[in-house]
């Protein structure tokens, strides 16, 4: 592969408003606010990509995003998901964001499949950088450049029996999870792999 051909950043978010994203749930719990999304789960909701990179469906890839908590704030970043009008989602993967909130899993996990328990990878008013990698069956996530989970998807796993999280494509999703959460995103860009 040439230098010309290499896989480069995309944005995904231009910081001044929510196009190429679409809420789900109550309405309300996502805006922008100086050059940041935010989540305040006002009620609990999710905000898919449906913009136009990769028709809004990503196999292979790296996902960056700089994120910041609040004091006992829980979110997530959610791939190879779907757009769902209500509930929570039930395609794809929740990689977890909660330094102190009362879940005990952590950020950095990969949402009841391969969890950080207990200790987050970093604290709350302070932003962090959160990086996914995935790559066939493999799943890479990364806080500050420090890999908290790698996990490899079995060949005879199905967490759900309609088999609807399972590794594939889908969009980006994040999660406002409560009234009292409250989760900043900016520089949110994938890089889609061959």
């Amino acid at each position: 592969m040439s230098a010309a051909e290499k896989p480069k950043w995309i944005s995904l978010f231009a910081g001044k408003s929510l196009d190429g994203w679409k809420e789900s749930g109550g309405k309300g719990s996502f805006y922008v606010e100086d050059g940041k999304i935010v989540a305040n789960g006002k009620p609990m909701g999710h905000l898919f990509y449906v913009g136009t990179v990769e028709k809004a469906s990503f196999k292979d890839f790296e996902f960056k995003a700089e994120v910041m908590t609040r004091p006992g704030s829980n979110s997530g970043i959610y791939f190879h998901s779907k757009y769902r009008e209500k509930g929570w989602p039930k395609a794809g993967f929740e990689s977890q964001v909660n330094a102190t909130q009362g879940d005990r899993r952590k950020t950095g996990g990969l949402y009841g499949i391969k969890d950080v328990m207990d200790v987050a990878p970093h604290k709350d008013n302070e932003w962090f950088e959160y990086h996914i990698i995935v790559k066939g069956k493999s799943v890479t996530i990364r806080i500050n450049g420090k890999t908290a989970t790698e996990w490899m998807q079995p060949e005879s796993f199905r967490s759900r029996p309609d088999g609807s999280r399972n590794i594939g494509q889908g969009t980006f999703a994040f999660q406002a999870h409560d009234p009292n959460s409250k989760v900043y995103f900016k520089n949110v860009r994938v890089k889609p792999l061959p």
